[in-house]
């Protein structure tokens, strides 16, 4: 029997542009997976700790800041130390490509950009999480 995707939906830093987000977690949410909003100007480790705490199979991180070299990093160290870094993390915000290949080389799974459907993203979670997922049983 397979369960929701559990999909943890954060705003790390002082961004206060969250539509976005929001218009992501209402997305997932509505193709059948279990979402937590973490809300706005959450720090890393808060974003970290909600991970575990809710024991998700991704995280999703939207930055339009420019901080996502600074935050992202930390968010993946975080979890590495919580000994949760093989949950997967994906990113979305206004990211330059070269950038997101950064991140992508630190760890980071995808990185979606302001012209990415909200089909595009639900397809790939569940195309690339779902699998995992089911995987574990």
């Amino acid at each position: 029997m397979s369960r929701p995707l559990r999909v943890l939906v954060a705003k790390p830093g002082l961004d206060r542009h969250d539509r976005g987000a929001k218009v992501i977690a209402r997305a997932l949410r509505d193709a059948g997976m279990e979402v937590i909003y973490t809300g706005l100007h959450q720090s890393p480790a808060e974003i970290v700790a909600a991970a575990v705490q809710e024991d998700v199979d991704l995280v999703g991180l939207s930055i339009l800041s420019g901080a996502h070299m600074t935050l992202v990093p930390r968010v993946l160290q975080g979890l590495r130390e919580a000994g949760a870094g093989d949950i997967p993390v994906v990113v979305g915000g206004i990211i330059p490509p070269e950038d997101a290949e950064e991140l992508k080389k630190a760890g980071v799974l995808e990185v979606f950009g302001p012209g990415s459907s909200t089909e595009e993203i639900v397809d790939f979670v569940r195309r690339e999480i779902g699998g995992r997922v089911e995987s574990l049983g």
